[in-house]
């Protein structure tokens, strides 16, 4: 018994071991992932730059932060750049520190009066009032739209939900950004990877 748990630790251990070539995939995904996240959060932000600063600093319709322009200029250019270095892997951890703070405020700001859920869900843990709510009127509305509108073609890409706007994709995007801080841009995979070893390899040939 105790010669067969033995063999199995060792072929457990080998295999583990062979994994650590494929260690990289995981900070890859997670990279590529939210290259479009932020590419497009930011790019959406510097197209209409000068809407995005009156939202940040406007207190009755918008965020009514303080130095609207330079949070806005900081927020943009942080989701742009994070973005390109996401998708060469370069300065990922450098890069994840600015990210998930954008995050953070976002999700402070933004999204925090909502509750939890991206997308209301009555059914779903963490559903406050607001979620409850929404399910009689998203009824309200499926039952108007069938009525008086072509559903079917309307729901032909998708169902019709409410939107919440809870703090559920900033902190997960939060979370993601937390790993890469920690795992760097990946083995193999990443530009931050093959710098490192190319300065490895200088210095010891000084």
């Amino acid at each position: 018994m105790n010669s067969s748990i033995t063999t199995l630790t060792k072929h457990y251990n080998s295999a583990v071991a062979g994994l650590r070539h494929f260690e990289g995939l995981g900070p890859l995904a997670l990279r590529l992932f939210l290259v479009p996240v932020f590419w497009m959060a930011g790019t959406k932000k510097w197209e209409n730059f000068d809407s995005t600063v009156e939202w940040f600093g406007n207190p009755d319709w918008g965020l009514g932060l303080p130095m609207p322009l330079v949070l806005a200029f900081l927020a943009t250019w942080t989701e742009i750049l994070g973005a390109v270095a996401l998708l060469l892997g370069v300065a990922v951890r450098w890069l994840a520190v600015p990210l998930m703070f954008t995050m953070l405020v976002a999700a402070a700001t933004v999204h925090w009066d909502y509750g939890w859920q991206a997308i209301a869900d009555p059914g779903a843990p963490f559903a406050n009032e607001r979620v409850m709510e929404s399910a009689e009127k998203l009824d309200r509305a499926k039952s108007i739209l069938r009525e008086h509108g072509n559903y079917d073609w309307l729901t032909s890409s998708g169902n019709i939900v409410v939107l919440n706007s809870g703090i559920e994709f900033a902190i997960t995007y939060f979370i993601m950004c937390l790993m890469l801080l920690f795992s760097g841009g990946g083995r193999y995979v990443s530009g931050d990877y093959w710098i490192g070893r190319a300065l490895n390899k200088g210095t010891a040939n000084t």
